[in-house]
């Protein structure tokens, strides 16, 4: 994949946990295929199947991982539904 393409945040959801995973990627279908593999091991493993619930697509790496990093910070389940349900924007990413 050229390092020219975009970045893209992602919400993957867990019925059976009933938990959201908040990722980046330049291939979004091909990063919830790898969170759904069998052979997968880490914290998305025991939440598969997962389903891809949100994607916003940034025009770098920078960009999209400040707005991961933002959105893991405020820590709050309720944002991520909101922003889900399309009833909140993503929150601005702190400079630093």
């Amino acid at each position: 994949m050229p390092e020219s393409a975009a970045w893209t945040l992602y919400i993957i959801y867990s019925p059976g946990l009933d938990k959201y995973y908040v990722g980046i990627s330049q291939d979004v279908e091909r990063r919830v295929r790898q969170h759904n593999q069998p052979s997968r091991k880490g914290w998305t493993a025991r939440g598969r199947p997962w389903e891809l619930v949100f994607t916003q697509s940034f025009p770098d790496r920078l960009t999209a991982t400040r707005a991961e990093r933002e959105l893991k910070r405020r820590r709050s389940r309720s944002l991520i539904e909101k922003i889900v349900a399309g009833e909140r924007s993503l929150p601005e990413p702190r400079r630093k």
